[in-house]
């Protein structure tokens, strides 16, 4: 208040002296109150600013002396969740001003400039619980059958109908550590989680993180992640019980297809189409190793069991031979062991290991599924072979069973072909979709439960 009223005091006495000054003095006061008065928040503020400093309030004391940061959860850690709450009370001490003085007297909140982001989780989605299933099915995912005891059994029929892809669907699978939860990845640039057995909403989560169709997706071994890549030329780690994005995987191809390493889930190989294979450190968020060679697209890759050996599969083929089609890869010296594996002028869009035996199957174009040895020199089976089912230039997967007893595969007319893995006949053939049947995935707990997913967007489950 001195400021104010030094000026006002010699003003007084030069008014004196003049004499008769008193409009003079009251004009030249309304000037300087002009001045000082205070026409916005803007000035209000800087005339805080401009004030001695008092001594502020004493703020609350904290219930911890020594409150430790909020932190996002990295991929390793606990996956509770920690949300904002919509409004918070002002911090003690913190100046005021008139806008939010007059919003707090009128009951009003004021709104944060710089929102915290919440999950991107739509309030209409089922959840990722297994309280809503049913008992039955809780029992078996509880008890799995230990033994051969119903390994060699095939479904009946469709059992429940899963309707959200608006495009052809590329895959589907099982998680392993969260057996009710099945993720499929679609041309319309999402990835969805289903809670199958849920008597509620059936679809659990909606990411859609993709910029572009995707197309393939796996789960992680470590906790609620997948793993998914796609046209938009990246491959991206995805926490699914929060609905983020945790990582991002960026390359200069189109990246077709992705795989976790059987001993590590910090490791994935991905191929594109570019013909490059690169293995991931998800710690690093680098490449560690890339397995170079003159590769067409990468269709699919599979480790062997013990994590030391990786098939590639690639478009390769020329005229009647297709050298590089099908490469057994050593993963630790990055070399090839074999290129010449499969001579056959047909490309092979899906490669898979048998879970116990040493050899693994080629899904080919020629509308079979060849048989191939693990062992060097890797030589075709010419006698044995899985034919009935079509594949037609559809990326018709197979897949063996929990066992190794069976083989299905989908194709081209819509059906599901179980053959025997053994002697390779035909055990039995069920009508699942009126398309392509893409992909089918057995339960890795229950021995007769298998979904597909096929070309018009539609998954099916059957038991």
């Amino acid at each position: 208040m001195e400021f104010r009223v030094i000026p006002v005091i010699y003003f007084r006495q030069s008014v004196c002296e003049v004499g008769g000054g008193v409009i003079i003095f009251q004009a030249l006061m309304d000037s300087l109150l002009s001045a000082y008065s205070t026409t916005s928040d803007d000035e209000d503020e800087s005339m805080a600013r401009a004030r001695p400093e008092f001594p502020a309030a004493k703020r609350a004391k904290p219930d911890s002396p020594n409150p430790k940061p909020i932190t996002t959860p990295s991929y390793r850690q606990s996956l509770s969740s920690n949300l904002p709450t919509e409004a918070e009370a002002p911090i003690p001490g913190r100046y005021i001003s008139k806008r939010e003085r007059a919003a707090l007297a009128s009951g009003g909140l004021v709104s944060d400039p710089s929102p915290r982001s919440l999950p991107l989780i739509s309030p209409e989605l089922g959840t990722l619980s297994v309280s809503e299933l049913p008992h039955s099915v809780l029992s078996k995912l509880r008890h799995p059958i230990k033994g051969r005891a119903n390994l060699g059994q095939t479904p009946e029929a469709i059992t429940i109908t899963l309707h959200g892809h608006t495009k052809p669907v590329n895959t589907v699978q099982w998680s392993r550590s969260h057996a009710h939860l099945l993720a499929s990845a679609g041309m319309d640039h999402t990835i969805c989680i289903w809670n199958v057995w849920s008597g509620e909403q059936k679809r659990a989560r909606i990411l859609n993180f993709h910029k572009a169709a995707v197309k393939d997706v796996k789960w992680s071994e470590q906790g609620l992640y997948v793993l998914s890549c796609g046209y938009d030329c990246s491959s991206r780690l995805i926490d699914v019980e929060r609905g983020r994005e945790a990582q991002v995987f960026k390359e200069d191809q189109v990246v077709g297809v992705v795989k976790f390493h059987p001993d590590n889930s910090n490791i994935f190989l991905s191929g594109g189409s570019k013909g490059l294979l690169k293995l991931w450190d998800v710690r690093m968020g680098r490449v560690v190793h890339e397995y170079t060679r003159s590769l067409g697209p990468v269709l699919d890759v599979e480790f062997s069991a013990d994590g030391k050996q990786l098939i590639s599969s690639s478009d390769e083929s020329r005229s009647n031979l297709s050298e590089n089609s099908i490469i057994v890869w050593d993963v630790s010296r990055q070399v090839p062991l074999s290129n010449q594996v499969y001579v056959e002028a047909y490309t092979c869009p899906c490669i898979r290991y048998h879970p116990k035996d040493p050899y693994f199957i080629a899904q080919s174009n020629g509308n079979y599924i060849a048989i191939f040895s693990s062992k060097s020199p890797f030589k075709l089976d010419k006698y044995r072979r899985y034919e009935s089912h079509g594949v037609f230039g559809f990326p018709i997967k197979c897949n063996f069973s929990l066992g190794g007893d069976m083989v299905a595969s989908g194709s081209s007319d819509g059906c599901i072909y179980f053959y025997d893995s053994t002697t390779s006949g035909l055990v039995r053939k069920i009508k699942a979709h009126e398309q392509a049947c893409i992909d089918v995935a057995f339960h890795p707990a229950i021995p007769t439960v298998v979904a597909t997913c096929s070309w018009n967007g539609e998954i099916c489950i059957f038991d």
